[in-house]
């Protein structure tokens, strides 16, 4: 199916920066989950509940993937070898791989509209391959990533950073992120945020900003 690119969207001299993880990447499926339940060979709680509770250290590259996971399986009483942590951290990589056609599609028409565009994501080194080499990453400007920052979201310090690289004011600065305390982190800084819900919605929000 062919799919083709919204109008373009102008907003210079605002940059606009983009989370990854369930804005531009889809969410991982039911199927992605019950993968990597089933390789960990545990219930879904305690799992859920270590996963993410350990997952700053991971993605402010504090933690190692053989440390987080060491972690998450000391909380499930998991007793998980070296090979172990490679299959269930290559089973969770994959499951944020997916892409969203609608938000790339916003992508191109800011693109298009010559509105300069970022990414920053919450994660760990390990992605940096992906997030800077993958078929979108030409589109970016700059691809911040926390693991090699040390810094995380919603603290003000990376947004600073962000801007600062980026050579911007905060009132030229627009973050989209799916989590609300990550928005407010933004516009707690000066700048301006959107929480991403869909494709649709964003596009809406963003042409409205330019109008």
């Amino acid at each position: 199916m062919l799919r083709a690119v919204p109008a373009p969207i102008s907003l210079s001299p605002r940059v606009v920066v983009f989370d990854y993880g369930e804005v531009i990447s889809r969410e991982p499926t039911d199927g992605d989950r019950a993968a990597l339940l089933a390789r960990a060979g545990a219930p879904a709680e305690p799992f859920w509940s270590a996963y993410w509770a350990h997952r700053e250290g991971l993605d402010q590259g504090t933690a190692s993937i053989a440390e987080y996971w060491a972690r998450v399986g000391r909380d499930v009483g998991a007793d998980w070898g070296p090979i172990d942590v490679h299959e269930l951290w290559a089973i969770d990589h994959r499951s944020w791989l997916s892409v969203d056609p609608g938000t790339l599609g916003v992508l191109h028409a800011l693109v298009a509209g010559r509105t300069r565009i970022a990414l920053l994501s919450n994660a760990g080194a390990d992605f940096t391959g992906w997030l800077r080499f993958g078929s979108f990453a030409p589109l970016f400007e700059r691809v911040f990533v926390s693991g090699e920052l040390g810094l995380v979201k919603p603290h003000a310090a990376i947004y600073e950073h962000v801007m600062g690289e980026l050579g911007i004011a905060p009132d030229e600065f627009v973050f989209i992120d799916n989590k609300s305390e990550n928005v407010e982190g933004a516009k707690a800084v000066g700048g301006a945020g959107h929480v991403f819900t869909d494709a649709a919605t964003l596009e809406s929000w963003l042409r409205g900003l330019g109008a």
